[in-house]
């Protein structure tokens, strides 16, 4: 075999390797990505099931996948250009951005524990009233699409930032940073409302097994627990909102020197790790994101009355 040929075959070798090397770190950055913005993912998954309420069962999946084609949208024609532009142009604006979305999520969490303790006449969050019986269904099920896909546009671009933070602080390569970022849209959007499919469907399901007796005990499981378990998402999107959003705000503040809230906390969840050494990885990540979920209901308690007394009413007037 000629030297030439060893070679081109050595060089082949190598680009494969280095081509592997890639798509391992691809995957690892997604994946780093993914876990970070779970607390999003979560809640997500807990508040879609609310838009389909009040309309027939054949139309549940129509409405999901409409809101899905939508998400998608959201994520790969506007979020993630953005992005890019924002990490090649503007990256020192990454980190003030994803702090704001931080304390858009401190709100929100802040704003359904409120909500859960003082109801107010109408639910904030709740995707809006219930379909009328004599209006239009097809102009209802227009208006609530497009409200989820609203809501849906500010949850992807937190996941988005997030993302990007998480990339751009591993890699500087442009067309790495744009895969990762279309590999996470696309996963996490076929992920939640691929669940939230499932989950709107689970009742169906449940009735259809409850007809033959092999299957009867496990229908009726899913008949009666299915409200039990959306309550229990709801609580547990409601703390991951309130984590994710207090560490990013912790984080941020860190990164401009003012690491004394993060200190604190990690000083108490270390703490509480050293006190149960069986289990001292576990107890300390539950206690680092106790500390991180209080600190973002406390933000969160304060920019309730400021959106109430304030923001809202300069954007109504600004509508008006």
């Amino acid at each position: 075999m000629s030297t030439g040929l060893i070679a081109l075959l050595d060089d082949v070798a190598g680009l494969a390797k280095v081509a592997a090397a890639s798509l391992d770190d691809t995957a690892a950055h997604v994946s780093k990505a993914g876990i970070k913005a779970a607390g999003i993912v979560v809640d997500d998954t807990a508040v879609t099931p609310r838009y389909v309420v009040g309309f027939t069962a054949d139309r549940e999946l129509p409405i999901i996948a409409k809101i899905t084609v939508g998400s998608l949208k959201n994520k790969l024609l506007y979020l993630l250009p953005a992005a890019l532009l924002l990490s090649l142009f503007a990256p020192w604006a990454i980190t003030p951005l994803l702090m704001a979305g931080g304390a858009f999520l401190c709100y929100e969490g802040a704003e359904k524990v409120y909500e859960a303790l003082w109801p107010h006449a109408e639910p904030h969050g709740s995707g809006g009233a219930l379909p009328e019986p004599k209006a239009d269904a097809k102009r209802l099920e227009d208006e609530k699409v497009n409200g989820a896909i609203q809501t849906d546009l500010i949850l992807s671009a937190e996941i988005m930032a997030i993302t990007l933070s998480t990339v751009a602080a591993d890699t500087s390569s442009f067309w790495e940073q744009a895969i990762i970022l279309a590999i996470v849209g696309i996963g996490i959007t076929l992920v939640v409302y691929g669940t939230v499919a499932l989950i709107v469907k689970a009742d169906d399901a449940g009735v259809a097994l409850a007809r033959y007796p092999m299957t009867r005990p496990v229908g009726r499981a899913l008949v009666v627990g299915m409200p039990w378990f959306l309550k229990a998402l709801s609580v547990v999107g409601t703390a991951a909102m309130l984590w994710v959003g207090g560490g990013i705000i912790i984080h941020g503040l860190e990164a401009f020197g003012l690491p004394m809230i993060g200190h604190a906390i990690h000083e108490v969840a270390a703490a509480a790790g050293h006190a149960v050494p069986a289990a001292g990885g576990v107890v300390e990540w539950f206690a680092s994101a106790a500390g991180s979920g209080v600190f973002g209901l406390a933000v969160g308690a304060l920019l309730i009355p400021l959106v109430h007394n304030v923001a809202q009413p300069v954007l109504a007037k600004l509508r008006s």
